[in-house]
């Protein structure tokens, strides 16, 4: 007789099926509390950083100002001027994150660690995507997550943790797409928003993704629908564009809009001559990732051998298409290695998913156990380095310690040919980088430069409010104009000469043999003693 399925035997595809669901928003919600741990976390404790946190937030701060009496975040300014290096969205998010939490560090730096956070859950997503299985989806997300780059960019106010989110969101909206042409709107909103970040990625990602398509799925590229979606999508971003073409009346040329998408038309010559050529920015680049860097370039050469799969021409594509348009088509000034770093976690994280189902009788790399072992080695002279060199500070030992004893157990556990090297992994640079951005070391810039608050301090004391004070600093401090709420322009000491000749009223901020150079009075200088420690002398000339 036939046998009928039970009641029992009904429900075990549904539990299996509900079970899955859990599964998964349990890795999603999961991947987003590590992620706000290490984006979050001592996030306000430190000035902002020269040059790119200065303009940002002062920019906002415009922004913010004139909210409700001025079209300032549709056209934004710098002390009054019109603003064309970068589109305005993520100024406005900082605008209302001031709006909400006050002017301080931490709003600064607010939306671009949520939105930075947002894009671990996005390229964990297109794992699922592309790879289907969990695992290689889960270890890219880690991957990602654990990149020092990745987590200091994200941390910053700075434009590349919104700009990896909207990339992530347009690539994922892109691979839904093939299956329902719905998920173009998505990846048209994704074009759109970056679009008003950093236009110049906007057309780089939008490249890549269609060569992709033209590979992998050709019948989408016929598709009305797909076009629809993605117009849509990209039409407020075309409309800001738009905008300022026909409000100033400096925009005159072809030229001059191809120059305000990329960003380039508020640089000076001088500028431009300091930007370093794309190889600097490919090492550096590279050095950042070394933990991961033999794990990344497997993982290409793996995408390489795998190219009848999507996943494959997807990697292919992002990393051939991205480099060839950076060297040959793009000028060098535009160039930036961020949006490489999703497709390089993606190639580390099915590298890893592929290690970790080879045949008990396969060993393992032993290049990786080599290069761990070598990194454990430098991480320990370097935590010797700096416990003798600054015995107060265990914070750099700390770090230094962590990084050895991760590297070195990892390296002995591939020796023994053990699985449990990948998660070991994961939580060691977890808590190592953690440690890193509890310590004031993750902005090891500020290091290197005098602090910039007790001098803004004291122009704001001895200055009156938008007064112009000019430098004998080298290059221009935005921190400082945002902070002390004056611009700070830098001058040489012939140009700082004729200034205070020329003049009955003047504002110099200048070192003690600057001063003694030009000769000025030394009843001129500011004394006060709150402020004696400073090296920087303010300098004063009033009628």
């Amino acid at each position: 007789m036939p046998s009928h399925p039970t009641p029992t035997s009904r429900r075990l595809p549904d539990q299996l099926r509900q079970g899955e669901i859990w599964l998964e928003y349990f890795c999603i919600a999961s991947l987003f509390f590590a992620a706000l741990i290490l984006f979050l976390v001592n996030l306000g404790n430190l000035p902002l950083l020269d040059p790119n946190e200065g303009i940002v937030a002062q920019v906002a701060q415009e922004i913010y100002q004139g909210m409700g009496t001025s079209l300032n975040s549709i056209f934004p300014t710098l002390w009054g001027r019109p603003y064309w290096e970068q589109p305005p969205l993520v100024h406005n998010l900082i605008a209302i994150a001031y709006k909400i939490a006050g002017v301080n560090e931490f709003a600064t730096r607010l939306p671009g660690a949520l939105l930075a956070s947002i894009s671990v859950i996005l390229i964990y997503q297109i794992g699922r995507e592309i790879f289907i299985a969990r695992l290689p989806a889960l270890f890219s997300a880690l991957v990602y997550l654990t990149c020092l780059p990745i987590v200091r960019l994200g941390r910053l106010a700075m434009l590349d943790g919104p700009l990896l989110c909207f990339e992530l969101l347009a690539v994922w909206g892109i691979l839904r797409s093939r299956r329902d042409l719905r998920w173009s709107l998505v990846a048209g909103i994704g074009f759109g928003l970056m679009s008003l970040t950093k236009g110049i990625v906007s057309l780089q990602i939008l490249v890549i993704v269609l060569v992709f398509l033209f590979w992998d799925t050709p019948r989408l590229l016929t598709s009305i629908y797909l076009w629809t979606g993605l117009a849509l999508g990209v039409a407020p971003g075309v409309a800001w564009y738009v905008c300022q073409w026909f409000h100033y009346p400096e925009l005159k040329t072809a030229i001059d809009f191809v120059n305000l998408i990329f960003g380039q038309i508020s640089l000076t010559k001088s500028e431009l001559k300091q930007l370093q050529p794309i190889g600097y920015y490919l090492i550096v680049g590279l050095q950042y990732v070394i933990p991961w860097l033999i794990v990344i370039l497997a993982g290409l050469k793996s995408a390489s051998r795998n190219l009848q799969w999507s996943w494959g021409k997807l990697l292919t594509v992002w990393t051939g298409v991205y480099l060839v348009l950076s060297f040959l088509l793009i000028n060098q000034n535009y160039w930036s290695f961020i949006p490489l770093y999703p497709a390089l976690a993606l190639a580390a994280g099915k590298k890893l998913d592929l290690i970790r189902n080879l045949p008990s009788y396969i060993v393992y790399p032993r290049t990786w156990s080599y290069g761990f072992a070598l990194m454990a080695v430098l991480a320990a002279f370097a935590g010797l380095h700096w416990g003798i060199r600054d015995y107060v500070d265990f914070y750099l030992p700390f770090i230094c310690g962590s990084l050895a004893i991760t590297f070195a157990a990892t390296a002995i556990v591939l020796t023994q040919q053990e699985q449990q090297f990948i998660p070991l992994l994961f939580w060691g640079l977890f808590i190592s980088i953690l440690i890193l951005v509890i310590s004031p070391h993750w902005l090891w810039e500020q290091k290197i430069t005098e602090p910039i608050k007790p001098i803004a301090e004291m122009l704001k004391k001895h200055t009156p409010p938008q007064t112009i004070v000019y430098t004998s600093m080298l290059e221009p401090r935005p921190s400082l104009n945002f902070y002390s709420d004056r611009q700070i322009i830098p001058q040489n000491p012939a140009q700082l000469k004729q200034y205070w000749q020329q003049n009955s009223t003047a504002y110099l901020l200048l070192k003690p043999d600057i001063i003694k150079r030009l000769n000025l009075p030394q009843e001129a200088v500011i004394k006060d003693d709150e402020f004696k420690s400073l090296t920087w002398k303010l300098v004063t000339k009033l009628p």
